[in-house]
């Protein structure tokens, strides 16, 4: 199958807290595909980034929503007691006072399916999980095309199964949340190269593959490969249209920060990041428990950011980091783009 979203093979990741409407409308304007990203918004915010898109491009573009996890305050109370205890203090020397979890936590996901059924957007995505039945009906009746994130062959089926027209396969190299279908789940370390000879062989569905691509010679390679395009996030960090904050900034382009983990220790779901004194003290003592776990630690991440302390922030980033280059990001889709005909 063709690529046919858009002119080039690169699709923007939407990078929930980073990425921007700003920067999903660059890349769709630059020949790419852009994807706005919609976890951890209200309803009404969502609706507020579409239109935003909508008036900085007339091309295509889609929207990426996180799909809800089910808790169990019952069997996931003494887990997170104890990881709270934990987070005691490092929020106490930050001047933070841990919130009180919410076990109903939903992510306003019914309301956002509704505001992308009148939004009419050409792809929504999900990660997380399979896309629930009902919302692809709903969405493939008012014309949208349903992406949905995989990290192997099993998840791909899964997915097929429930609808979805396109595949994002995530390998480990891939920056921020990995997209395992469950949160106990511990992710695998294969990269898309091993898995998306696996992924095809059980599916027909076209793959696009994420996780590390940062150059013409990797997208080149993927397509060879029998990718249908490439989704890239680190490589647009730096760009003019990010919305990275300066304490992930600096963390980011530390020349001392050289070690990568994927730690839970932010979120409760594992998720790769450059590792820095929140990752050191707390990655031994995180549990699994999303997204309880990022309702506790949010202040403190909101206190890092607003005195620029790389310390107490989540570094997200694929490996290829440091190839990431400042400047617009329709430059980074020229690059990336650079050896196709």
């Amino acid at each position: 199958m063709n690529w046919s979203l858009s002119p080039l093979p690169i699709v923007g990741a939407p990078m929930a807290g980073t990425g921007t409407p700003e920067l999903a409308a660059a890349i769709s304007n630059a020949g790419g595909f852009g994807l706005l990203p919609g976890g951890y918004l209200t309803g009404a915010q969502l609706i507020g980034g579409i239109g935003r898109v909508r008036a900085l491009t007339d091309r295509p573009f889609g929207v990426n929503l996180f799909l809800p996890t089910p808790v169990d305050e019952g069997k996931d109370g003494a887990r997170l007691r104890s990881y709270a205890e934990a987070l005691g203090p490092v929020a106490e020397s930050a001047g933070v006072q841990l919130p009180e979890p919410r076990w109903d936590g939903s992510d306003d996901f019914a309301e956002k399916v509704d505001a992308l059924v009148q939004a009419r957007v050409a792809v929504v995505s999900f990660i997380f999980g399979p896309p629930p039945v009902d919302a692809v009906q709903r969405l493939h009746a008012v014309g949208s095309t349903i992406l949905a994130t995989v990290t192997d062959a099993a998840e791909a089926q899964a997915a097929v199964a429930a609808g979805a027209d396109l595949l994002c396969l995530q390998g480990t190299d891939a920056g921020g949340h990995r997209g395992t279908h469950t949160v106990d789940a511990e992710p695998n370390t294969s990269g898309w190269r091993e898995l998306l000879p696996e992924v095809l062989a059980v599916t027909e569905a076209p793959v696009v593959v994420a996780g590390g691509v940062m150059s013409a010679a990797d997208v080149s390679e993927a397509l060879d490969a029998g990718a249908v395009a490439v989704q890239c996030g680190s490589a647009f960090l730096l760009t003019d249209e990010s919305g990275m904050n300066d304490a992930h900034r600096a963390g980011f382009t530390a020349p001392d920060l050289t070690e990568q983990v994927v730690t839970r220790a932010f979120s409760g779901r594992p998720a790769r990041a450059i590792r820095n004194e929140f990752v050191a003290r707390l990655d031994p003592v995180a549990v699994p428990v999303y997204p309880i776990v990022n309702q506790l630690t949010k202040p403190l991440r909101a206190a890092g950011a607003s005195t620029r302390d790389r310390e107490l922030v989540a570094l997200w980033a694929g490996t290829g980091w440091r190839q990431a280059r400042p400047g617009p990001a329709a430059d980074v889709v020229a690059a990336l783009t650079a050896d196709l005909v």
